[in-house]
């Protein structure tokens, strides 16, 4: 199922592709005529939305939310059934599909009774290309260069084109006569997405993506309740504001037993603790949107980061890791070097290679869950309602819907035959049920899963583990808790061509870059104004303008409508 200083995961992963991507552009645009979707700036179309409906799931121990908290389940179905009738792919020509992967590399299709599986029930042919994540959006830059489209790609996390919304106009489908409102119904696994994850796949009047949902909320990393207890914190409760939490790293910083509060970084953590919002907040009285660096409460979040580092509470040199070296990072807080680390909570319950499995393995004293932000001002990030979206391939109406047909078997919910094919494999050789009746994944089967199927689509994400009931109510509680203090993140209601081709490329990286530089003392919180002021003229002041003229026509219209 399924993020170090940097604000998520994606800016964690970032590798920029500069000229690259320039270069892949130019055709693009010229392929749209005068390019001029390119430069728009406007509201999203909520009308192109998917009329969602609830998914036949399977009963749930820990019951969610309407508002987002996921099901939580300690078992699982012994007799797992059909979300997809027929056939989606019978008669339809090889599907290509292209996306990222985490993991290594799968079991090939001719040794992977899996995927075999997958491909028999499908009706055809899926030939999936698996590329390393921190090569993703070089190999994604390579084939829009070549126009060599894959008829299913995920878009990269960090980067893309620099002109979006003409490349998808030029290149890829349109789904909306095919998804949005009640046409979403031919698909039940895709209509039972939440909204929310749907709204990032818009671009002006159409929908172009498919969500690869997630969660919501990222979360706020992940930490040692049994290290955090033996210095007299039982409960996160007792974190009352960021200068308890400075208190609490100092006594669990102990060198000489090579053990630190942090390891790689805490700014997503401290940022939301202080109130501080995710990317832009929107004052909606005046329409002004506020970039986070711009906010008394981040550059606090700074400032304690910077106070923690200096006070040596930091695992050394893990602050200047990048994305490449995250197995680093997080191995050395799975092998108790650090009482805290910032990853995304999808991480935590996967099978084998979750932290609460692979630490299990190390020492079962270790007691490791989810961190929620601490104190009275916190709030939870909408930073993972999606990890990205899908797009397809401009094609015929036929291709178009097998394609959306193949989508709708991976995004099927827990507990059904699909679910169980793209999680567990085929039962006997990926996987053997144990005592309680829970799938296990043996060594075949460890390798066959490993095709990233989960990074086209997937459906409404569920908790569940086969070896920790406890692990499944602490995750559970964790989003009880963050779900009801997420703040809303205005501006994924309007289209910024800046922001959508610089937010997750060079003003990230700038961002990442200075933050790193005051954090870790090469510069001081003096030099905050001017990382503030070249964000801003790179960038950022263009797409406040663009957001804020979205908002301005999509208030004027609302008001004529009246």
């Amino acid at each position: 199922m399924s993020r170090s200083t940097p604000i998520n995961r994606r800016t964690v992963l970032r590798t920029t592709l500069g000229l690259g991507i320039g270069l892949a552009a130019t055709p693009l645009l010229t392929a749209c005529g005068d390019g001029a979707v390119a430069g728009k700036s406007a509201a999203k179309n909520r009308s192109a939305l998917p009329a969602t409906a609830a998914a036949n799931n399977v009963r749930a121990d820990l019951p969610g939310t309407p508002a987002g908290v996921p099901n939580g389940f300690f078992s699982y179905p012994k007799t797992p059934v059909r979300s997809v009738r027929g056939t989606p792919l019978k008669g339809a020509q090889p599907v290509r599909a292209m996306t990222e992967t985490f993991a290594p590399p799968a079991a090939a299709r001719d040794k992977n009774a899996a995927w075999q599986a997958i491909e028999k029930r499908l009706g055809g042919t899926v030939d999936v290309t698996a590329v390393a994540a921190d090569d993703y959006p070089a190999k994604f830059s390579t084939m829009v260069a070549g126009d060599d489209l894959a008829d299913v790609f995920m878009y990269p996390e960090t980067g893309g084109v620099d002109q979006k919304a003409a490349f998808l106009a030029a290149k890829c489908a349109d789904l909306t006569p095919f998804l949005g409102g009640d046409a979403v119904k031919a698909y039940p696994n895709l209509a039972a997405i939440p909204a929310t994850a749907w709204q990032q796949g818009l671009y002006g009047d159409k929908l172009y993506g498919v969500p690869i949902t997630r969660y919501g909320t990222a979360g706020a990393g992940f930490y040692r309740h049994d290290l955090f207890k033996q210095v007299g914190v039982d409960s996160l409760d007792q974190i009352t504001d960021l200068e308890r939490f400075f208190e609490v790293c100092k006594e669990l910083t102990q060198p000489k037993k090579q053990q630190y509060a942090v390891v790689a970084g805490v700014t997503t953590m401290l940022a939301m603790s202080a109130g501080a919002p995710y990317l832009w907040a929107m004052d909606k009285k005046t329409g002004r949107f506020t970039a986070d660096l711009e906010t008394a409460e981040y550059r606090s979040a700074v400032e304690m980061a910077a106070r923690l580092y200096k006070a040596g509470c930091y695992y050394p040199g893990t602050l200047a890791m990048s994305g490449a070296q995250k197995a680093q990072y997080t191995d050395l807080f799975k092998n108790g070097r650090g009482a805290y680390v910032f990853d995304g909570i999808p991480a935590y319950l996967q099978p084998s290679t979750g932290y609460v499995d692979s630490m299990a393995a190390i020492d079962k004293s270790y007691d490791v869950r989810p961190f929620v932000p601490v104190g009275a001002k916190a709030v939870s990030w909408t930073d993972n309602a999606t990890l990205s979206q899908s797009y397809l391939k401009k094609a015929s109406k036929e291709r178009v819907e097998q394609v959306l047909g193949l989508l709708d078997f991976i995004a099927a919910p827990f507990g059904t035959e699909e679910y169980t094919l793209i999680t567990y494999g085929v039962e006997g050789t990926d996987h053997r049920r144990d005592a309680k009746g829970n799938p296990v994944l043996t060594e075949q089967g460890s390798q066959d899963v490993a095709v990233p199927w989960g990074k086209l689509a997937s459906g409404i994400p569920s908790l569940f583990s086969t070896t920790s009931e406890k692990a499944v109510r602490h995750v559970h509680e964790a989003y009880t808790r963050m779900i009801p203090k997420l703040v809303q993140a205005e501006f994924l209601n309007y289209t910024s061509p800046t922001w959508d081709s610089q937010g997750s490329g060079s003003l990230a990286t700038l961002k990442r870059d200075g933050l790193k530089d005051i954090i870790s003392g090469r510069k001081s919180m003096k030099d905050y104004d001017a990382l503030v002021e070249d964000y801003l003229a790179k960038g950022g002041e263009k797409a406040r303008a663009e957001f804020q003229e979205a908002a301005q026509k999509d208030s004027a219209q609302k008001g004529a409508g009246k």
